[in-house]
């Protein structure tokens, strides 16, 4: 048995798909906030990976109040612990109630959990999910093993590639 680079079990994200996917997240959450009219008071995008699907989201739901809380949390392929660079502001977002915190992606749940610690009333929502990641995110649209590695548009460039049989002609 060989063993896999993280990089050899992709899924690859193309610009299309992450549009289609955050617009299927922010359908699930239409009209679910806290407010009597189900409406959310603000979007909280987790720098870098959030930004596309926050944005997408903000849209869809014509949610006008946007900040980011920035957590460096990946050096390159690998993980380490979450450092936070910066945080919303507190007179926005308070304990979270009514705001949305958006990421791309749930993996070990180690970045929601300090974003949770900061905005404990929040709902979270991530376009993608690992399991060991599930149990910090409130709403996600798709399900990927623990051991695939999503690429995401942002971080690819268009390329030709080989076929799998290896042959050109």
């Amino acid at each position: 048995m060989s063993t896999q680079l993280p990089h050899e079990k992709g899924f690859h994200i193309s610009w299309d798909q992450i549009h289609r996917d955050s617009r299927a997240l922010a359908w699930r959450l239409d009209r679910r906030g806290p407010g009597e009219d189900g409406a959310w008071k603000a979007v909280v995008a987790i720098t870098r990976g959030g930004m596309a699907p926050a944005m997408i989201i903000a849209r869809e739901l014509d949610i006008r109040t946007v900040d980011t809380v920035s957590i460096k949390s990946y050096d390159h392929q690998t993980q380490s612990e979450p450092v936070v660079l910066s945080k919303p502001d507190p007179d926005m977002v308070g304990d979270g109630t009514g705001v949305l915190v958006i990421d791309d992606l749930v993996d070990s749940g180690k970045t929601l959990e300090v974003v949770r610690r900061m905005l404990p009333q929040a709902h979270f929502a991530t376009v993608y999910a690992k399991p060991k990641g599930e149990p910090m995110v409130d709403t996600f649209i798709t399900g990927v093993s623990q051991d695939t590695w999503i690429f995401f548009p942002w971080d690819m460039a268009l390329q030709y590639v080989k076929p799998y049989s290896g042959k050109d002609d």
